[in-house]
């Protein structure tokens, strides 16, 4: 059995290897980190208004529409006006923009998918049990940083 100290070393290597995966993807597409992530949000979410995605990012909203402005550009998402109230920007992904994404990001999913098939189910729904609540400790601690940052401390 590893030591805790091996069993910490394991962890960071692997945390940098899924940041070393991400940072690569997003160059792959001709992004930033930052757009990267704005990207998988939208792809998960379907759509978010402008607020919501400066929200989500921890960016500024004019930070967050030169985000959008930048995407749009690059074809990957569009504009469009909320149906309840016109005043708010929805962004969504554009129709078949992601097609690219997924061909970037194939082989990781594809990989991981063959070690996650060498586990028992069991052992499989302890894997995706930690993922579904390690996600928002993370973005949590993520959130923890921002505001230690803003606050100078």
């Amino acid at each position: 059995m590893a030591s805790p100290i091996e069993r910490r070393l394991v962890f960071r290597r692997y945390l940098d290897a899924v940041g070393l995966h991400g940072l690569a993807a997003a160059a792959a597409a001709g992004l930033h980190a930052t757009e990267w992530y704005a990207l998988s949000l939208l792809d998960l979410e379907g759509s978010l208004t402008s607020g919501e995605l400066s929200a989500r990012t921890g960016l500024t909203t004019g930070a967050t529409t030169r985000l959008i402005d930048r995407l749009e550009r690059a074809g990957y998402v569009r504009r469009t006006t909320d149906a309840a109230d016109r005043r708010k920007v929805v962004v969504e992904p554009a129709p078949d923009a992601l097609a690219g994404v997924e061909a970037i990001v194939g082989p990781a999913r594809r990989h991981i998918a063959e070690i996650i098939a060498g586990y028992t189910p069991e052992q499989q729904e302890l894997l995706f049990d930690y993922f579904t609540r390690a996600a928002p400790a993370y973005r949590e601690a993520s959130e923890e940083i921002r505001r230690a940052t803003r606050d100078g401390k």
